[in-house]
């Protein structure tokens, strides 16, 4: 791993999420960051907390060779800001 590999997949995320926001797709994401926001959380923190749970997403679809799994992913944006590996 290259040392700029980390925050290379961290923007890459932080990439995606802005893009699913701008287009709406899926709503959920945009709802979840105005109530990330609404609690307090700074807009770049609360970017991180929703590439959070899209990277358990992404986690689980490389480990289990699996398709994207929606529902999975909007209860893991509805739990935000716990992390969603905390229930584990």
């Amino acid at each position: 791993m290259h040392k700029n590999e980390p925050n290379l997949a961290s923007e890459a995320m932080i990439e995606i999420i802005e893009n699913q926001i701008a287009a709406n797709n899926p709503p959920k994401v945009r709802k979840t960051l105005a109530r990330l926001e609404s609690l307090g959380i700074k807009h770049n923190a609360a970017l991180k907390l929703i590439a959070c749970a899209l990277s358990v997403e992404i986690f689980e679809i490389m480990k289990n060779k699996e398709q994207f799994n929606a529902h999975r992913y909007d209860e893991n944006l509805d739990h935000l800001p716990d992390m969603p590996w905390n229930d584990v």
